[in-house]
């Protein structure tokens, strides 16, 4: 693997805790994440996933809750590159299966390191170790950024 090192960070900082696999199975993205188009991506992926047939449904969420923005919002706010236009777990499960795009990477890497400090310092700071119903909303925002939100 060659790594870039104009890139901010490495593929070495990105050490995510779960596999899209995993994270579709426990149930993120109220099942709509790919709006039905999963052919892209390895059938095995979505064999026990909590998938949507027709439309986003928070009770397929790991802790049965709405986290995070809107597409729309990730879009105003600046967060889609043209190269996934679905967001960062569209970038996760490419780069999962072998892509690289060391701009692109870096990006969402550094993405990645930014979120999930911040969340888990606030669950840790209000809530008893694995009270998975304190904060739910931000343990479902964890999952979803292939942290460990079972803390």
């Amino acid at each position: 693997m060659i790594i870039n090192t104009q890139d901010k960070y490495s593929n070495l900082d990105f050490q995510p805790q779960f596999t899209p696999k995993e994270m579709l199975k426990f149930g993120v993205f109220g099942g709509w994440y790919f709006e039905g188009n999963i052919d892209e991506y390895p059938s095995e992926w979505f064999k026990n996933a909590k998938l949507s047939p027709d439309g986003y449904e928070v009770a397929l969420n790991c802790f049965g809750v709405t986290a995070g923005l809107t597409r729309a919002e990730w879009q105003v706010k600046g967060w889609i590159t043209p190269e996934d236009p679905l967001g960062w777990f569209q970038w996760y499960c490419r780069y999962t299966l072998g892509r690289r795009i060391s701009g692109v990477d870096s990006y969402q890497i550094g993405r990645w390191k930014a979120f999930g400090p911040r969340h888990i310092g606030g669950i840790r700071a209000n809530c008893e170790p694995i009270d998975l119903d304190c904060r739910p909303r931000q343990r479902q925002a964890l999952l979803q950024w292939a942290y460990d939100p079972f803390i």
